[in-house]
């Protein structure tokens, strides 16, 4: 079944390979994962694992390609990650995000915002996590984490960013 998964990821982010985001530095995955109740995310701080900078979950953003909203190799990891925990913690929401350079149209960026934060939902599901757990919106480019107007920055506000519940 790990092998069939894995098969579809790759087969739904087709073979990109270059990058023109930010390098993110890979974090090994623990084997082990939170059985954290529904009554102790209200109010409170997310798991430790969501928090800690040298766990993969930490990483809450899937960069794309100029005009894309295929998930890159790269971020598959991530994706699979968070799929593994949400799988696991089936009362964890999150919402996804899509965003954009300033390049473009408003209306062409909402849209382009949508299709990249669907993608991400898209490999989430594939994985096993339930469409309910999941709300995809576009932001366009009205939340650029990078204000500059160059190609840096650009990159870094091609994203889809990964919210849990009690972060929006």
């Amino acid at each position: 079944m790990k092998t069939i998964s894995i098969l579809l990821i790759l087969l739904l982010a087709g073979c990109t390979t270059t990058s023109d985001g930010p390098e993110q530095p890979g974090a090994p995955v623990e084997g082990r994962v939170s059985t954290v109740t529904a009554d102790t995310i209200e109010g409170m701080d997310l798991p430790y694992e969501l928090r800690d900078p040298r766990n993969i979950l930490s990483q809450r953003s899937v960069y794309f390609d100029y005009d894309s909203f295929e998930v890159k190799r790269e971020y598959q990891p991530v994706v699979m990650a968070h799929a593994k925990f949400l799988v696991a913690n089936r009362h964890f929401k999150i919402l996804i995000q899509g965003n954009t350079d300033e390049r473009g149209s408003r209306e062409y960026n909402l849209a382009l915002g949508q299709k990249r934060a669907d993608a991400v939902r898209k490999v989430l599901t594939v994985l096993g996590v339930h469409e309910d757990q999941i709300e995809a919106v576009s932001l366009g480019e009205e939340k650029p984490k990078n204000e500059g107007h160059d190609e840096i920055a650009w990159a870094e506000n091609r994203r889809g960013d990964i919210l849990y519940n009690g972060e929006f």
